[in-house]
């Protein structure tokens, strides 16, 4: 008997079938046979394509930290650092915002259970912040951020802008300070915070604002 193909379409929708049922349901409502209901489906395909239900959801993990590598890789450097790093998280928060479900289930949001992520796992995605860590690193270059540890700042801006994506997404942010209003100040006030003067601040706000990202 030959092997079954791989379908990378049919993958592809397993994944995210998975991604919704574990946002919206928890990892009870993760068994192969919804999974294959809800793509239209064998259960054998979740085996053929993932061999298991925990490297399905190590592989939600990674097609999330895939999608996010490339919205973020969509930010071309220019010569106004600041600019990039505001258009970087104008980014960040575009692909959460298409993305859902992967979203909180890359970053654990969504119930595991007993579905095993390995440390390895948690940390894999941490290449998609090198393109911010590059953008913190020529903002102190021109002048604009003071000296320190670009990686350190870098990780602190992801913490917060990770916050306040986080709670958009759980509906949290509501009239008179919505998530745009909530967002948009906290890139003035991120960036600032690194040292950047607050009228120089606005102008590149200004740039990033028209370079943002558009949704899927």
């Amino acid at each position: 008997m030959s092997p079954r193909r791989i379908d990378p379409k049919l993958a592809t929708a397993l994944l995210e079938a998975a991604a919704s049922l574990l946002a919206e349901e928890g990892a009870a409502g993760l068994t192969t046979r919804r999974l294959a209901a809800a793509v239209g489906t064998s259960t054998t395909a979740v085996y053929t394509h993932f061999g298991g239900m925990d490297n399905l959801v190590r592989a939600m993990v990674h097609e999330g930290f895939a999608r996010l590598h490339r919205r973020m890789s969509t930010v071309r450097a220019t010569a106004d650092a600041v600019a990039d790093v505001m258009a970087l998280g104008y980014a960040y928060r575009a692909n959460a915002l298409d993305h859902p479900q992967l979203y909180q289930v890359m970053f654990g949001s969504a119930a595991l259970g007993g579905f095993a992520l390995a440390d390895g796992d948690r940390q894999h995605g941490r290449y998609t912040l090198q393109p911010l860590v590059d953008a913190v690193a020529r903002a102190t270059e021109q002048g604009r951020f003071r000296a320190g540890d670009p990686l350190l700042v870098a990780q602190n801006m992801w913490i917060a802008l990770h916050g306040l994506v986080s709670l958009e997404l759980g509906g949290y942010l509501i009239d008179p300070y919505d998530a745009d209003v909530c967002f948009e100040a906290q890139l003035r006030s991120l960036v600032t915070g690194a040292g950047d003067d607050h009228e120089a601040a606005a102008a590149s706000f200004t740039r990033a604002r028209r370079r943002r990202s558009p949704r899927a």
